[in-house]
């Protein structure tokens, strides 16, 4: 009898700790799933700022290919000026649509144009601007790059002893940080502009008292602050395009789902940074 009680007893705890068992697979493989996930998120993190490394290595080597920044300068700047345009006007003229609707129960009406201009100076043109640029030209670099990764194009430019990265890489990098401020400052002026035609036109604001008004309250470091902002942002969205291009796999399926990567995390990106570089700005430039 005592062996037999011995024995279930046993039974039960080997029941016990398997029923245990059981449940513990489950925890562990949520946890897994997450800890690989989180891994995988970060490798590929660190792979982007080895490659940003790689960038501004290759950035000062020779040889410097100048016809090739001046094409890249042309794709990316000239050929954008049209939707920058359209696209900034109709913010502009939107939100002097809406500010003035806003200030008429206060008869503040004429501070339309100084908030309008802060706004799009500090942050709604180098956005846009940049938001924009990113479905018409970060989606363009990734697919591209993409492309020739299958097509074993960037294979033949290393047999060839060609840097991949300073060949096709550095030169889209330093056209979008010198394109992105210019293109942002059209879309400062184009904005104005619009919401003045707005505002005067089709709400006879007196334009001497508009323009007066805002100019006075419209201050350098407004535009400063956004053409610091669309550089930084213009980085952000070569770097990350050519990554995401340069790591495509999978054939014409993984050049689709690279240029997606390059638009979504280029979006994401740039709000994050215009938060952060928002938040330094008011500590220390506009305090």
């Amino acid at each position: 009898m005592i062996g037999r009680g011995k024995t279930f007893a046993a039974n039960a705890i080997i029941v016990q700790v398997s029923m245990g068992k059981r449940k513990e697979p489950g925890r562990t493989r949520y946890e897994s799933i997450l800890l690989k996930l989180l891994a995988d998120k970060l490798t590929v993190a660190g792979r982007y700022l080895e490659f940003t490394f790689d960038v501004w290595h290759d950035a000062f080597r020779r040889p410097f290919r100048i016809g090739l920044y001046f094409a890249e300068i042309e794709h990316l700047g000239i050929r954008s000026i049209p939707i920058i345009f359209i696209a900034s006007a109709a913010i502009g003229m939107i939100l002097a649509l809406q500010m003035v609707y806003l200030m008429q129960p206060y008869q503040a009406e004429i501070a339309v144009g100084a908030a309008v201009a802060k706004v799009m100076g500090r942050e709604l043109a180098p956005v846009i601007t940049t938001l924009m640029l990113i479905a018409k030209n970060g989606s363009a670099m990734a697919a591209e790059l993409g492309t020739m990764c299958v097509t074993e194009q960037i294979d033949a430019l290393e047999a060839m002893s060609v840097r991949p990265i300073q060949y096709l890489v550095v030169p889209r990098v330093v056209a979008s940080i010198l394109v992105f401020p210019i293109l942002t400052m059209i879309a400062n002026i184009v904005g104005v502009a619009g919401a003045y035609l707005v505002s005067t036109i089709l709400y006879g604001i007196d334009p001497a008292s508009y323009t007066a008004y805002m100019f006075g309250l419209l201050n350098p470091k407004d535009i400063y602050s956004g053409l610091v902002k669309a550089s930084v942002m213009g980085y952000l969205v070569a770097t990350i395009s050519t990554f995401f291009g340069l790591n495509v796999t999978q054939g014409a399926k993984g050049v689709g789902d690279g240029a997606t990567r390059a638009v979504v995390v280029s979006s994401i990106s740039i709000l994050v940074a215009d938060y952060i570089m928002a938040t330094i700005m008011m500590i220390f430039l506009f305090a």
